[in-house]
């Protein structure tokens, strides 16, 4: 989970400036991108990624010039601008591609694993449940087992795409990602009142709304990489990006810090040591996110990720207020896009969705 690129200035040219030959020693400057000021009447354009990102190596030299000049500015960016969606770029024939993909995953997920006649889903959780009878163990066990294949598959990306393709990988990565994901989510929602009863604050005056906003804003950062559908769904070539406008001049891991918001709004409503396992879990297998995506980001962008760290944070707001990131006075309006308008819309229907769900887990008898 890293940074984006070009923001909201207009573009009206990109001019490089580099060596045509290396120096002696095979030292190759790559100097920052210059980017003229708005004109009156441009239209912003955001870079692709293969335009500005690529294994080239920004010298600490030339990043060390650029921020000297600005070390805020929006003309000294190397990741993307987030969020961007461009109706005009979309073919139709993606979306239907999009639509079929999503309707097959959803019918053999059913089919293999959650369906209790014809999947495994439920020997699963019965597989996990016999190692103990505590359920805030199993709770435990079924994240970890889920980080664990997570994790390992995103860290070896770089190597499973040179031997079976991006797409091939993002297939293998989603088909064994999801059952675990599911089966976890799952057995928290059918479980989620046993255990030991810690506290009880439900009753407390406007506790539901405060953490009703808070799940709400939670999203926010939960989702800042599922802007590119077409990527989830391997229907365009998936890429690892490197972000840097939007939710990430707050935070360079938004997905880390929504995770602990959404859990410590849900352990402190429900208030029990299921709901404190699970929260344990999950926090503490983003935490490894945090160090995992910086090494993996800075493998894959080696000094263009070392620029967006200086002039981004892990917690929230920290370089905002030291100075290092700038936010520009139109900087709404990187929020004003259709992927956060989706995820606007997604949360709401989720939260009233609640029900379904519940109802749904509960037929499982996981």
């Amino acid at each position: 989970m890293s940074s984006s690129l070009l923001l909201s200035s207009p573009l009206s040219a990109i001019r490089p400036s580099y060596r045509k030959r290396p120096p002696k020693g095979g030292v190759v400057k790559v100097f920052a991108f210059t980017i003229p000021g708005p004109r009156k009447g441009s239209n912003f354009k955001s870079l692709k990624p293969t335009h500005v990102l690529s294994r080239k190596v920004l010298t600490r030299t030339a990043i060390r010039d650029a921020d000297s000049t600005d070390s805020n500015s929006d003309k000294q960016f190397v990741g993307e601008d987030s969020a961007v969606f461009d109706l005009g770029d979309q073919k139709l024939s993606s979306w239907i591609y999009f639509s079929v993909i999503l309707g097959v995953v959803l019918f053999v997920l059913n089919v293999v694993w959650i369906d209790n006649s014809t999947g495994y889903g439920k020997e699963f959780i019965q597989a996990v449940s016999a190692l103990s009878d505590s359920p805030e163990v199993v709770m435990l066990i079924l994240i970890l087992i889920f980080a664990t294949v997570h994790s390992g598959l995103a860290s070896l990306r770089d190597v499973g795409e040179k031997f079976i393709g991006e797409r091939a990988f993002r297939v293998l990565f989603a088909g064994v990602s999801l059952p675990l994901a599911v089966s976890t989510v799952v057995y928290f929602i059918n479980h989620r009142y046993d255990g030991v009863q810690l506290w009880q604050l439900q009753g407390v005056p406007a506790l539901h709304e405060l953490l009703w906003i808070s799940n709400f804003i939670s999203f926010f950062f939960l989702y800042p990489s599922t802007f590119n559908l077409l990527e989830v769904a391997a229907v365009d070539k998936p890429k690892m990006h490197l972000w840097e406008t939007g939710i990430m001049r707050i935070t360079r891991h938004p997905q880390m810090v929504g995770q602990v918001i959404w859990c410590l709004a849900h352990t402190l409503w429900i208030g029990n040591s299921v709901a404190v396992a699970a929260s344990v879990g999950l926090i503490g297998h983003h935490l490894f996110g945090v160090w995992n995506g910086d090494r993996r980001l800075a493998a894959r962008y080696e000094e263009a990720f070392e620029a967006v760290k200086q002039r981004t944070s892990i917690i929230p707001f920290a370089a905002i207020l030291d100075g290092r990131q700038k936010l520009p006075k139109d900087y709404y309006k990187e929020f004003i896009r259709l992927p956060y308008l989706s995820i606007t819309a997604l949360t709401l229907g989720a939260y009233f969705a609640h029900p379904l769900m519940q109802a749904a887990s509960s037929r499982l008898h996981w």
